[in-house]
């Protein structure tokens, strides 16, 4: 078309060809700004997505620490360095992003102009010359620590080099070699010229690379540690005795197993007081004297072509043979007349089905519980009998104070809060509760005396304003203090009076 000499209407066509390529170009350049648009959109939703699974991970892991710290606890501290860091690092990016849009308003929706944002608008603000800016050289060192610091959790286990290595790999800063095999600045060939959408999208893919590494490096830590469970090097050797305590002269019994024991489990050796019977040390010894003494030794088990040593140590408690039960009140020192007090009684070495005890309203509800219900008088005796490993039996003794309830305190409509309206004293009830006593008891107010300044005293019976009492409730100005007094009240179901109940004031507001 260019060659020759050209008519004008061939002038008028290559013209027109020359629009309609611009043209094509035009919009080849939209589809293009919208592919980068779209996948910046995919990018922020997969980043939702994984930070969800990244915080049911980190979850697991904090769960599996609670129940198991010995295996989890280390993994699941390094877990919550990453996230920390992490979260750190996306929410600089997101700093970068805003500096790239700034200045592009969305829509009404919340979405970017993906196909107006065709120019650059960082090159002034990341670069300086050949070289970065301030801004540029903090970003790219923002990325360096990134990488440092998720390197200084992992540590020097051997384990984590392949990892250490993708991310190295992943988050690399360094210049890169162009087609024209010319070394270019990392961000300068990532972002310089480009459309804003261009760089929007490569910071936010960025953000996702960094979730990703996050929950790879969740999932090693999980892996790891279950890895760690498996190995023989990390059981744990437990002693297990018939019992805790032992009399003095009577045989120990007891093994020592692997936290992980079952039959395939066989060691290649044993140091230690018994034998192996099927994968485990069986113990028989007699006990030392009185106090606490100590059982170690070790097991080999072959590994990899090598025995590994599994050490292993335990105590028990040699106790002399008891002539004095212990009887302890579960709620406190002393039992309470009218209501059901839990007794705990034990002896020392005794099994508590063993155990046996009687007193006055006193009944057995399990091994070693009681319950008593103390009737009249100030003092009950608790006798207890218990029979001994051996056969034979031992009897003790204990006496405790019989109290009655406490002085319950008084309430205005049953709330901590003694001011308000007026409106609200005329309807409330007058109650009475048992502050501070770990014993379930109702009290039932059946009377009590209402003061308002200025006017009368008021008896009321039962628990609520009769129509003399909100008469004078009603003449109340804003400021009187009501005192409510000489409450009387009754235990439910208990044959007890109560003592005298607390007085309580009413602030009208």
């Amino acid at each position: 078309m260019a060659g020759g000499k050209l008519t004008p209407r061939q002038k008028m066509i290559n013209l027109m060809y020359l629009v309609f390529i611009a043209m094509l170009a035009l919009n080849m350049s939209k589809e293009v700004l919208t592919a980068f648009g779209n996948f910046n959109d995919k990018f922020t939703e997969s980043n939702k997505l994984t930070e969800e699974a990244n915080s049911n991970l980190l979850s697991a892991l904090n769960t599996k620490a609670a129940d198991e710290p010995a295996k989890y606890a280390e993994p699941a501290n390094k877990a919550k360095e990453v996230a920390k860091i992490s979260k750190e690092f996306v929410a600089f990016l997101e700093t970068v992003k805003g500096e790239v849009t700034e200045g592009i308003e969305p829509d009404e929706n919340g979405k970017l102009p993906f196909e107006s944002m065709d120019k650059s608008t960082i090159d002034e603000k990341w670069f300086a010359g050949d070289g970065y800016s301030p801004r540029g050289t903090e970003i790219v060192s923002k990325i360096d620590k990134y990488v440092a610091d998720i390197k200084k959790v992992l540590g020097n286990d051997v384990k984590y080099i392949p990892f250490i290595k993708e991310i190295e790999k992943k988050f690399s800063t360094a210049d890169i070699t162009n087609r024209e095999n010319v070394k270019v600045k990392f961000l300068d060939y990532k972002t310089k010229g480009f459309p804003a959408v261009s760089t929007l999208t490569f910071l936010t893919a960025m953000q996702n690379d960094v979730k990703n590494t996050e929950a790879g490096a969740y999932n090693l830590f999980l892996g790891n540690a279950l890895k760690t469970a498996a190995s023989m090097k990390n059981f744990q050797a437990i002693v297990v005795l018939e019992k805790n305590a032992y009399f003095q002269g009577e045989t120990v019994k007891g093994k020592v197993v692997l936290g992980r024991y079952d039959a395939n489990t066989q060691p290649t050796s044993f140091k230690g007081p018994g034998k192996i019977e099927n994968g485990q040390a069986v113990i028989s010894m007699t006990a030392g004297g009185i106090g606490e003494q100590n059982i170690s030794g070790e097991f080999g088990f072959l590994e990899d072509g090598k025995e590994i040593p599994l050490k292993f140590e335990g105590t028990y408690v040699v106790v002399p043979r008891p002539n004095q039960a212990i009887i302890s009140a579960d709620k406190m020192n002393v039992v309470y007349r009218g209501v059901p007090n839990p007794i705990s009684i034990s002896v020392p070495g005794i099994a508590s089905n063993k155990v046996n005890a009687s007193a006055p309203g006193m009944s057995k509800v399990g091994d070693g519980k009681f319950m008593l219900k103390p009737g009249s008088g100030s003092e009950v005796k608790i006798s207890v009998n218990a029979t001994m490993p051996d056969g034979k039996t031992m009897s003790s003794a204990q006496v405790f104070r019989i109290k009655g309830l406490p002085a319950p305190t008084g309430k205005v409509g049953g709330s901590e809060k003694n001011k308000g309206p007026k409106s609200n004293l005329e309807v409330c009830s007058v109650t009475a509760v048992m502050e501070d006593f770990d014993f379930p008891v109702t009290v039932n107010v059946t009377q009590f005396n209402v003061k308002v300044p200025g006017q009368p005293t008021i008896v009321v019976s039962g628990n609520r304003m009769d129509s003399r009492a909100r008469s004078a409730i009603a003449k109340a100005q804003k400021g009187d203090v009501v005192v409510i007094s000489e409450i009387k009240a009754s235990f439910s179901g208990i044959d007890q009076m109560a003592k005298k109940v607390s007085i309580c004031t009413y602030e009208i507001q």
